[in-house]
């Protein structure tokens, strides 16, 4: 029952990023997928990821950290997108604006790679990110990404 009611939620309230995620899904449809808790993951070749309502995008090849193997991050880098979802069930219209322009302006200008290695600030530090790796593991009741690197 909750997943029904998740999808539902994501395809009303969260219909702006869903039809982006579906977008972005028929355009990745050859790559593999998986259901996860109610949302569509999608495994693609970009190192970086994506939660877009119900569509998950995430690394096929997620980069292993010093105490983490691959398996592991990838598997607290699906709890984290499903955080971003959550956020997209709670901010509805708003995430767009909210939550994932803020989020892909501090994953992929220059400017903000910079200021993280000059300041040696953790990618999880933006509020987007602590937010949405607070909501997947009290949602999940798993690790997220917090404090990975």
């Amino acid at each position: 029952m909750r997943t029904v009611l998740f999808i539902i939620a994501q395809c009303t309230w969260g219909i702006i990023q869903t039809l982006v995620g579906f977008i972005v899904f028929l355009i990745n449809i050859r790559r593999k997928h998986y259901m996860f808790h109610g949302a569509v993951v999608t495994e693609w070749n970009l190192r970086s990821s994506l939660s877009m309502g119900l569509f998950l995008f995430v690394a096929s090849e997620p980069c292993a950290c010093g105490h983490c193997s691959k398996e592991e991050v990838g598997e607290r880098l699906v709890v984290h997108e499903y955080g971003h979802s959550i956020q997209s069930l709670i901010l509805g219209p708003m995430y767009m604006f909210a939550m994932a322009i803020p989020s892909m302006l501090w994953a992929g200008l220059p400017c903000f790679e910079k200021l993280r290695l000059k300041k040696n600030i953790k990618y999880h530090r933006l509020y987007t990110e602590r937010w949405a790796n607070h909501l997947g593991e009290k949602v999940l009741k798993a690790e997220s990404m917090r404090d990975l690197f």
